[in-house]
């Protein structure tokens, strides 16, 4: 049997809705609709110090305008609830608790400043700079030491060694070589997730079968692909969407006037002409235009 598509746009409540988070939601919702599948909404507000109630309620707002009704998500009842990561630390604590088990994660202690220094002393040297694992080293007599001493400390990933592959939808076979990636963090020294990490158990326990989002996301998707393995996920498909870009071929943002999609809103444009040009933007078909 073939599994029911499960789509998601997930976007972190610290500013208004943008034209390209806009496609990008028109993207999931649309292939949604066509599979007959579920479109999810999840707000990604592990950001503390920048995420506001105000910022939800403007892409709610943006969405609903746009007729990007979600069936699952903020406002509508859910069998994978809650849809904001903020309050969905527990299963985030629970998969960190495998991965140090397992050996694929550890504790690191270093400080930014001794991180910053061990930085610049690379660059210096003419090398990329990349975790040196100096904490990895650490027998766990020392590791538990340390934290009954109280000092803070933050979760790395280890890379393993090799290649990681993926499959996107628009792009083919996609192989980076694990020695460009660096072991990462999972979890912050305040407890909180980082966006790799709280986007793949969340996609994993939502059952999302596509993740199709902007190709500026591409560089992720290696990290992601590898903690999905690791933690016994299966890994979804992909698809990464051209980004929209301004006139100087950069994306698209603010200094190039492009303000939100409320902006559009007030200003009296209608929700289908944002919609069809947003569509428009990211395909060809032919010469005619209606």
């Amino acid at each position: 049997m073939e599994k029911t598509v499960r789509v998601r746009f997930a976007p972190s409540p610290t500013g208004f809705l943008h034209l390209g988070g806009a496609r990008t939601s028109l993207f999931n919702w649309a292939y949604a609709r066509k599979m007959g599948g579920v479109f999810i909404l999840r707000i990604e507000d592990t950001d503390v110090a920048r995420s506001t109630d105000e910022s939800v309620e403007v892409i709610l707002d943006s969405l609903r305008w746009l007729g990007l009704n979600w069936d699952e998500g903020p406002e509508v009842d859910g069998p994978y609830k809650p849809y904001y990561q903020s309050l969905r630390l527990p299963l985030y604590q629970e998969q960190i608790k495998k991965l140090l088990q397992t050996g694929k994660a550890y504790r690191c202690f270093c400080t930014a400043e001794e991180l910053a220094e061990r930085r610049e002393k690379a660059m210096a040297e003419g090398k990329n700079w990349r975790y040196d694992r100096k904490c990895f080293q650490l027998s766990p007599a020392e590791v538990e030491d340390r934290l009954n001493h109280g000092a803070s400390s933050v979760v790395r990933f280890f890379i393993p060694e090799g290649e990681t592959s993926f499959i996107d939808m628009l792009r083919g076979d996609v192989t980076f070589n694990n020695i460009e990636l660096d072991d990462f963090v999972l979890l912050k020294s305040d407890g909180m997730p980082t966006y790799n990490f709280a986007c793949v158990v969340d996609d994993a326990q939502m059952k999302i079968t596509h993740v199709i989002r902007g190709d500026d996301h591409i560089s992720n998707t290696p990290r992601q692909v590898l903690l999905y393995k690791a933690l016994g996920f299966p890994v979804p498909q992909y698809a990464h969407i051209p980004m929209i870009l301004g006139k100087d071929k950069t994306r698209l943002s603010k200094r190039h006037g492009s303000p939100s999609v409320t902006y559009y809103r007030d200003k009296g444009y209608l929700p289908d002409a944002m919609v069809n040009y947003l569509a428009r933007l990211s395909w060809a078909s032919g010469e005619e235009e209606k």
